[in-house]
């Protein structure tokens, strides 16, 4: 199929709806299964810290499979990728719905995180495959704010099923998701990489790409700062379970008391950035994020040194942080995805499998550590925004230099 050109305003608002669509794939793999981990110990006799491994192993998988999807799509074109691995996603989706063993869980959970990070990589490709510059912030901004609503409702969906139901139906959903987005994209989903421009899929030139991407100091530092931005989210995502039913004693229908301030922050920020895009310089715009998640981290470990959990005191600096981090994303992703024009997809790979990997240690480790406390959290949270700002303003200064290095030498 021949790459399109840059569709039209409507074509991009359907565009943004199908990407978004893509992008919600991850949190609904998350976030709609937390409130049923009491359901799940249950069904399947499991301990506590073995159902916390299934998504341990979803994060790992995922991040392991995310290094790759990139460079498949720069070789084989975006649109079959996306194709095949949203089939697999929900092949792996109906068995975990009919598994009897944890054990079992862990492998189609696994299966899950290996085919569920395509979309949102991809994504990103295609979006700077159509656009540049200030369109571009716009789409990813756009993108953001219609995903916005996933991490929201997906916790509420899944305590609601839970309640209803049983963790089973959980998994029937989101296969049916799954089974629809795959027809969605089959209808409307363009290739945008023509023939042209792909890239030879072999472990001479992949070794190559990763190491040239791998080896740069900006890229490391600036990829370095949105992973540990969005760590300190996950760090509250994945200590969900703890925070909610045991430090704020609510019910498994009741996760939206810290989804809903989340995807709020998430939307707000999101749209900021798509008002903001062209008509402010993309570090002012970072500047400002990084101003509201010193601030959130701040008062959150201020008001947790004082006084104990409770509503709405707990939850609500986790809007100003997400805002903030909604603002430094997709700016700085640009700036990511543009050190290496011609290996985008390979380049968006990299940048999700550092996200992903740190993800997947806080999920593993570091959550299990620190949500014994929710003032163990909220300092965990805000140790996490302050690593982000020092790598951005170390690589912000090496970009600088670089720059007027390369100046000089022409």
């Amino acid at each position: 199929m021949k790459a399109v050109g840059k569709p039209s305003a409507t074509s991009a608002s359907v565009l943004a709806l199908v990407l978004a669509g893509l992008a919600m794939l991850g949190p609904f793999s998350v976030d709609t299964y937390l409130p049923a981990f009491p359901d799940i110990q249950r069904s399947l006799s499991a301990t506590s810290l073995e159902v916390q491994q299934t998504l341990t192993a979803y994060m790992f998988s995922f991040a392991v499979m995310i290094l790759w999807h990139g460079a498949l799509s720069d070789a084989f074109g975006r649109r079959s990728i996306i194709l095949v691995s949203l089939a697999v996603f929900a092949v792996a989706t109906l068995a975990c719905a009919s598994v009897h063993s944890v054990e079992y869980l862990w492998v189609f959970r696994m299966l899950q995180g290996v085919s569920a990070g395509a979309g949102v990589v991809i994504g990103r490709a295609i979006t700077r495959d159509l656009y540049a510059g200030a369109e571009a912030e716009r789409m990813l901004s756009l993108v953001t704010m219609i995903f916005s609503i996933s991490p929201a409702i997906a916790p509420i969906i899944g305590g609601w099923i839970v309640t209803i139901s049983n963790w089973r139906t959980i998994f029937l959903v989101l296969f049916a998701y799954t089974v629809l987005l795959l027809w969605v994209c089959y209808r409307k989903l363009p290739e945008t990489l023509p023939l042209a421009r792909r890239q030879p899929f072999n472990p001479g030139s992949l070794w190559i790409n990763y190491k040239q991407i791998f080896g740069s100091p900006i890229f490391q530092l600036k990829a370095g700062a949105i992973a540990f931005n969005f760590s300190g989210l996950f760090l509250y995502v994945a200590s969900a379970p703890v925070l909610i039913t045991y430090h704020l004693k609510l019910g498994a229908d009741q996760f939206g008391w810290m989804f809903v301030p989340s995807v709020a922050g998430i939307f707000l920020g999101a749209l900021a950035a798509n008002r903001m895009a062209g008509r402010a310089r993309v570090g002012l715009q970072i500047q400002l994020g990084f101003s509201l998640l010193m601030l959130s981290g701040v008062v959150n470990v201020g008001y947790h040194l004082y006084f104990l959990p409770a509503l709405p005191w707990t939850v609500a600096p986790l809007f100003f942080y997400t805002m903030g981090m909604s603002m430094v994303a997709p700016g700085l992703t640009l700036l990511v995805l543009d050190l290496f024009p011609h290996i985008r997809g390979t380049v968006a790979s990299c940048q999700s499998f550092t996200m992903t990997m740190l993800s997947a240690l806080v999920a593993g480790v570091i959550a299990p550590l620190l949500s014994h406390s929710v003032l163990w959290l909220a300092a965990g949270q805000f140790g996490f925004a302050l690593t982000a700002l020092v790598l951005w303003r170390i690589g912000h200064k090496v970009g600088k230099s670089q720059r007027a290095f390369e100046l000089k030498e022409k």
